[in-house]
């Protein structure tokens, strides 16, 4: 109608408020309108001239009927704190009625492709970031699309079916083709595609891909973290009584029952999100993404930090009580072990796998310690009562010491200058 209408002669003012009216109804609007050529006009010529002197025959409204799964769909990416962009060709009133049918919030901006093509890339990235209604968009505009959400910090999954969605399918972090109905550029340009037309599948696979995520990020959270706060206790140690606390061996145990079986089931098991998104994190920057940002950065600091308080701990009991070097470097080392796999249980108990290899490789370390030769041979010796007993409080008191951590930096954080 914007094109058209403009140019028919002797238009009544209420075609175009009609055509508002129909727009905002959710229909996609058609103008129809006509000019009889004369015999010295040829078609071709006419054809590239612009529209001018058209008599105005009416309106088609179109009704393009959303599937049933889209509510459930939009519904489902919101809650889980995944912004859905609606990319379309129609009106913007038309539009922004589908969107607010579909689940988006009533205050919904729309833009126009037009618009998008008139700024420059800096300035359509700004114009993305909070907008979630694209109207008026030609087939070439979809990759400026993609683009500008990406210069605007967004992890992007595009979905298309049609070859005019190929380029923006490949620009996005993930694009996902639907078989059923979508042509093969889409589908070869994809890194997902659906074999069903039912697009609700897309919430489960975000699921699926953020515990998958979740569980690499506390494998590597394991590594790192034990590994930090094995280095951070050596220093310690060394500086403390001139050399260094574990000997080679004792170090290679170490990574043996905490960097291999157990590290290796959490990243096999899926971890659920403690609680739920809530509405407005689908106008927050994408949750998948913070998981290698501040929150990994965090748990690394807090597991280093509570593993060297359990194993400093321990050896400083193995010393401060009588025995030998040797035994406080065994019961340091059984702090250090215990107290990671003692973080690892606890964040994921509700694994089988998890608690088997955690709790077998705290029994296999108990039994090559209190087994002579063997304990002999790894530089330990084996440990009595009141040594385990130290052991056990100096992982418990590092697990306190880890539940205390948040709320000791917050304090720091609020006594140091900003």
């Amino acid at each position: 109608p914007e094109t058209v209408l403009p140019a028919c002669t002797g238009l009544p003012r209420r075609v175009s408020e009609a055509a508002r009216t129909l727009a905002r109804d959710g229909l996609r609007i058609l103008a129809v309108a006509q000019r009889r050529l004369t015999a010295a006009e040829d078609p071709e010529d006419v054809l590239e001239q612009d529209l001018k002197g058209l008599e105005f025959t009416g309106l088609l409204g179109l009704a393009d009927t959303p599937r049933d799964t889209s509510q459930t769909l939009v519904r489902g990416l919101r809650a889980a704190g995944v912004r859905p962009v609606m990319l379309t060709g129609d009106h913007p009133q038309t539009a922004q009625s589908i969107a607010l049918a579909l689940g988006w919030p009533e205050d919904t901006v729309v833009i126009t492709g037009s618009e998008l093509a008139a700024a420059d890339r800096s300035a359509r990235a700004r114009m993305l970031r909070d907008t979630t209604v694209v109207a008026r968009v030609a087939p070439e505009q979809k990759l400026k699309v993609v683009e500008a959400l990406r210069d605007a910090g967004r992890v992007v999954g595009m979905v298309g079916d049609g070859a005019n969605d190929a380029a923006a399918i490949r620009a996005a972090d993930v694009g996902v083709g639907i078989n059923a109905r979508g042509s093969s550029a889409a589908r070869n340009a994809a890194d997902l595609v659906l074999t069903d037309d039912d697009l609700t599948v897309l919430i489960d696979a975000v699921g699926e891909g953020r515990a998958l995520w979740r569980s690499v990020a506390d494998a590597i959270a394991i590594l790192i973290g034990g590994n930090a706060g094995e280095i951070g206790f050596g220093l310690l140690g060394t500086l403390l009584s001139g050399k260094a606390p574990l000997s080679t061996r004792q170090m290679l145990l170490v990574n043996l029952f905490t960097d291999l079986f157990p590290a290796m089931a959490v990243a096999v098991t899926q971890k659920e999100p403690e609680e739920p998104p809530d509405d407005a994190a689908a106008d927050s920057p994408e949750v998948a993404s913070a998981v290698l940002g501040a929150p990994l950065l965090t748990q690394i600091r807090h597991r280093a930090l509570t593993t060297c308080l359990g194993a400093v701990t321990a050896w400083l009991i193995g010393r401060w009580t009588p025995g030998t070097v040797r035994r406080s470097s065994t019961m340091a080392l059984c702090g250090v072990v215990g107290a990671q796999l003692a973080q690892t249980l606890l964040d994921r108990r509700d694994s089988r796998l998890v608690r088997f290899t955690s709790l077998g490789s705290a029994v296999v370390l108990a039994a090559l310690v209190q087994t002579p030769g063997v304990s002999g041979f790894f530089g330990c010796t084996p440990l009595g009562p009141v040594a385990w007993l130290g052991v056990t409080a100096s992982i418990a008191l590092a697990l306190m010491g880890q539940r205390a951590l948040p709320r000791v930096e917050q304090t720091v954080g609020r006594l140091l200058p900003a």
